[in-house]
């Protein structure tokens, strides 16, 4: 086909119609720009993992010392204790630290993960379900204010949010929600964690909360536009199935971006298990020991750098920051291990799209 005669005259005349067109100057010009522009595409595609491997060659590389000294203790032991900064200096494998050294990370693990895990249990299940009301259920006239305000709330910084938390959320949980969860909820060992002195309003739980409050934008926009691309006539065979509301929502809209919903909800965790400031300043910062119950102090992995790593720097020899360095690698662990578990989960509810009847196709 390709030896045909008429295909060559064809492609001849193709050939010298766009000659005609663009005169040999400007082709030139043009394909230089389209090699240009393919750099400049793929440059933008790399640059984000050159800095991803960049940033954590460098964690590791300001770690490993830590990583030798510390061992595997640096993770289930509890403690967080820079030693005699002042005192003597000992070696240990070749790397220098002050005596009396105490890094146990524990407690920081278990904290980030409790807190990330509360706060995306209130976040994901208001969030989503707000976006279901705006998009399928409110005027178009209220949808577009709340969605306003939505847009609004994920722009306030975190120092606000800790703020609020510290001055008016924490106290006004703390003398009335908490004290009704301590003293009504059921004798039930999966429960018994939301019991016992409510605190002053510091902890886990209100920290948890106002993780949840900067996490609802996140997961309502996202989950927003997800429904919104939900075909209307697929909805609408479904009532016309005899379908409730209730159930177009749950076995059609929801199914169909189910997959969307499980990446904003990693947006979340990930907004979450880096939070910083507010975390700071409502957690308590308890590096000794782990939450007695959910009003308790604690703290996180991004919270115990951010308020320690001044003192850090007074260890001359460095170790401190190190040990910090050691920190912040697994708080990467952990972000990368949940990003793969939502990938694996997606690829596992991938099995088709919603449809009006049945699990689909």
């Amino acid at each position: 086909m390709a030896d045909d005669p008429t295909s060559r005259e064809l492609a001849g005349k193709r050939s010298r119609s766009q000659g005609a067109l663009r005169p040999p100057g400007r082709l030139a010009r043009a394909r230089a720009w389209d090699r240009i522009f393919s750099w400049v595409v793929a440059g933008g595609g790399v640059v984000p993992l050159i800095a991803l491997l960049g940033i954590c060659a460098a964690l590791v590389v300001e770690a490993y010392p830590a990583f030798r000294v510390n061992g595997w203790g640096f993770f289930v032991h509890s403690g967080w204790n820079i030693g005699n900064a002042y005192g003597g200096v000992v070696v240990t494998d070749g790397v220098r630290h002050p005596a009396g050294i105490s890094y146990g990370a524990f407690p920081l693990i278990v904290g980030t993960l409790e807190s990330s895990a509360l706060a995306l249990a209130i976040a994901v299940p208001v969030g989503v379900l707000g976006s279901l009301a705006i998009v399928k259920l409110l005027p178009e006239a209220i949808s577009k204010a709340v969605g306003f305000f939505l847009e609004l709330l994920a722009g306030v910084p975190s120092v606000v949010f800790g703020l609020w938390g510290a001055l008016t959320l924490g106290p006004a949980l703390a003398h009335t929600v908490y004290p009704f969860l301590a003293n009504h909820l059921p004798n039930v060992a999966i429960v018994d964690f939301f019991k016992g002195p409510v605190g002053a309003g510091e902890g886990l739980f209100t920290s948890s909360v106002v993780l949840a409050a900067m996490v609802v934008p996140i997961v309502a926009s996202t989950s927003r536009e997800l429904l919104a691309s939900v075909p209307r006539l697929t909805e609408e065979g479904g009532l016309a199935l005899g379908m409730s509301r209730w159930e177009v929502s749950r076995s059609i809209s929801l199914r169909w971006v189910r997959q969307g919903l499980i990446g904003a909800a990693m947006l979340g965790l990930a907004r979450a298990l880096g939070e910083t400031m507010a975390v700071a300043m409502i957690s308590g910062v308890n590096l000794a020991s782990l939450a007695a119950n959910a009003y308790s102090a604690f703290t996180t992995i991004a919270a115990t750098i951010v308020s320690q790593l001044d003192s850090a720097f007074i260890d001359t020899t460095g170790f401190a920051v190190r040990s910090f360095a050691e920190a912040a690698c697994v708080l990467v662990a952990i972000t990368l291990l949940a990003n793969i578990g939502a990938r694996l989960l997606v690829r596992r509810v991938a099995s088709g799209t919603a449809l009006p009847v049945g699990r689909g196709i």
